[in-house]
């Protein structure tokens, strides 16, 4: 029985076409010619060139500039000599500010806190301003020396960026310079 039904499908399969010859068939309004190894056509087919596939235009890929961040300073408090703290002719001052980096961009050895108004105070004019990433807190220190002569004195200070634009409050010491106190004499 089973050599009945293998001569049966055997049959069935060269009835329906099932043959390794190339069919035809309409594909949207086309003619499906299967593919066939180069240089062979099926019979009656005429042998064609492969269509070479055709590209869009692709417009010129440029680079996107990454969105610049925000530089900005906060003050956010004297740590040392209050504003119009009184100190001595030729005194030391240790100056020192709490500020934020309240801006996107990491301050790196790049950025300075450049003096902008007031007296230099003994200090350079410029220097590296602390590095900070954005969000945290750092503090800002600069050495001074009062002057000899009594008096009102102030130094005001900027952070600048790599391209030397200044960003962020200005943060400044304002001191006293009070005649020395006679030493009392026995």
């Amino acid at each position: 029985m089973r050599f009945v039904w293998r001569w049966l499908f055997l049959g069935a399969l060269i009835l329906t076409g099932c043959a390794l010859a190339p069919q035809r068939a309409e594909v949207e309004g086309q003619a499906f010619v299967p593919p066939v190894a180069a240089g062979e056509a099926p019979a009656g087919v005429e042998a064609q060139p492969s269509p070479t596939p055709v590209l869009a235009a692709v417009s010129e890929a440029r680079p996107t500039a990454a969105a610049e961040c925000t530089n900005v300073l906060a003050f956010v408090a004297d740590e040392t000599i209050p504003d119009g703290t009184e100190v001595q002719p030729g005194e030391v001052l240790d100056k020192r500010w709490r500020v934020k980096n309240a801006g996107t961009c990491n301050w790196d050895g790049r950025y300075r806190l450049r003096h902008i108004g007031g007296y230099v105070l003994g200090a350079p004019e410029e220097m590296a301003l602390f590095p900070a990433r954005a969000g945290t807190e750092v503090v800002l220190r600069i050495v001074f020396q009062a002057p000899e002569e009594p008096g009102t004195y102030f130094s005001t200070w900027q952070a600048v960026d790599p391209q030397g634009r200044p960003f962020g409050d200005p943060i400044y010491m304002q001191i006293e310079v009070v005649k020395p106190k006679p030493t009392a004499t026995p």
